[in-house]
Formats: C-alpha cells, structure tokens, sequence
C-alpha cells in the first residue's frame, strides 16, 4: 500500500518521528538566536516546547514577521 504515491507505510514510520523531532529543534534553536518585540520569545518558546509540531509550524508561519528587523 502506497501513500501519496511514493510512501508506504515503513517509510512513513521512519520519517514522521524525524520530522517530529526536527521542526521543532529547528524552531526552537531559530527562536534562541533572533531577537523579538516584548515577550515573543517566550511565547514561542511556551507554544513550540507545549505543541511540538503544531507550535513549530505556527513559528515560521507567523514568527518571521515578530522578529527585529537588523539592518
């Protein structure tokens, strides 16, 4: 049985609980090293370590446009 086409089962297994891990290291290590208005870095900081996936995903939709702006 494939998914998507390309993945099957097995394959999903392997890549889901990395994605997991990932985006959210990701984002947490973006969050600690930019610079934010107020107390958006704790927000996102809370929001990513309490929803993983979901709170990692909401930082790069909605945290590029928090961050201070160096020019």
């Amino acid at each position: 049985m494939e998914i998507l086409g390309v993945l099957g089962p097995w394959q999903l297994v392997i890549i889901l609980p990395i994605l997991a891990f990932l985006l959210p290291a990701i984002a947490l290590v973006d969050i600690i090293r930019s610079e934010f208005n107020g107390n958006d870095k704790i927000i996102f900081t809370l929001i990513v370590l309490f929803l993983p996936v979901l709170g990692a995903i909401l930082y790069f939709i909605i945290g590029p446009s928090r961050k201070i702006q160096k020019w």
